[in-house]
């Protein structure tokens, strides 16, 4: 019935129905023109209008000749950002940063996830060639490193998503480490840590935790500046997972952003791996994006959803199918601790 145009205008007018009526139309138009909001941002964040406004309310002629725009294309920029309430309006014609412009500009790694959305955007311009497997997704060719052995990774390629990973990971960590706590354990593996950031904030906060990373060759190489500064409480071990055994010796493991890059059986293989890798009682530690399940998440089940398909070999799984994975190959005690922000992580937590 709802379908049908005849109940949507009777909606519309009815006392009992017309506010529901309209604050789902205002719904289905967000959906409608999503499209042209991400693109504002994405010219908002290349220009760097932001920055700019952080420094001095500016006009659209000032902005303008900063970009190398015509006043009117930054005039209509600006407003269509001043809408999405990333700057604001003053008096004589200028422009302010806005609350939510400045809270962009304090999420580290956020600016640089925008752009890299570009990929993602192009890979999804057919949505449905794009499902259908028709196409050849950009985002995979960023991400060398999932298709695993017999795979090049171009040393460029490897700083690119290396930095990437390192920008974006902070907020990541902080979450991590504000909904779980590693009070008593002795010594720390980050599997497939990348340059370190989740470990170095470990570390910081728990002076006597010892560390162990564990990452592909030319990614960890990329480690060594920033967690020099815990000598003789790091180990580096360069490897693959697929084909080389985990370092022994840690009482917890820790998967961040790992799984969701993989199919189930790479992803069962490396559970079994971290469970033949922890002594008795060790502690397994799972952080990533994870789908809502039974009660769809419009971040994880939209966004990343569509981000792992284009990498070509992971999925976002819910809670429930990474425990129970968990449980296939033998870990118990699992939870799932309710986070701050879901869009930016999920944890589940284990024991062997």
């Amino acid at each position: 019935m709802i379908a049908k145009p005849g109940f949507q205008a009777w909606a519309a007018q009815n006392l009992l129905t017309r506010s529901i009526s309209r604050r789902e139309g205002a719904d289905i138009f967000n959906l409608v023109q999503g499209f042209a909001h991400s693109q504002t941002l994405l010219a908002v964040v290349e220009l760097r209008l932001l920055h700019h406004l952080y420094e001095a309310p500016a006009t659209p002629s000032d902005l303008a000749r900063l970009s190398d725009m015509k006043e009117p294309s930054m005039a209509l920029l600006l407003q269509a950002a001043a809408a999405l309430r990333l700057v604001k309006r003053q008096t004589g014609g200028r422009y302010a940063l806005a609350r939510k412009g400045a809270a962009l500009l304090g999420v580290p790694g956020l600016e640089q996830m925008i752009l890299h959305n570009r990929l993602l955007y192009r890979d999804l311009e057919d949505p449905v060639a794009f499902l259908r497997g028709e196409t050849a997704p950009e985002v995979a060719a960023f991400w060398p490193y999932v298709f695993g052995k017999g795979a090049a990774i171009d040393p460029k390629a490897t700083q690119a998503f290396s930095r990437l990973m390192a920008d974006s990971q902070t907020l990541l960590a902080q979450e991590i480490l504000s909904t779980i706590s590693l009070k008593g354990v002795k010594s720390l593996l980050d599997v497939a840590g990348g340059s370190g950031v989740f470990l170095s904030l470990a570390l910081r906060q728990y002076p006597d935790l010892r560390a162990d990373l564990f990452d592909l060759p030319p990614v960890i190489d990329t480690a060594g500046a920033r967690l020099g500064a815990f000598p003789g409480r790091v180990h580096f071990h360069p490897g693959d997972f697929r084909n080389d055994p985990l370092p022994t010796g840690a009482d917890a493991v820790c998967l961040i952003r790992v799984l969701f890059d993989h199919q189930d059986d790479t992803v069962r293989a490396l559970l079994r791996k971290v469970h033949d890798a922890l002594p008795p009682n060790g502690r397994l530690i799972i952080a990533e994006p994870m789908s809502g399940g039974n009660r769809p998440d419009p971040a994880t089940d939209v966004y990343f959803a569509f981000y792992t398909k284009a990498m070509g070999t992971g999925r976002t799984r819910s809670a429930d199918e990474i425990m129970a994975l968990c449980r296939e190959v033998g870990f118990r005690g699992l939870r799932n601790p309710a986070t701050r922000r879901t869009y930016v992580t999920s944890v589940v937590t284990g024991f062997r």
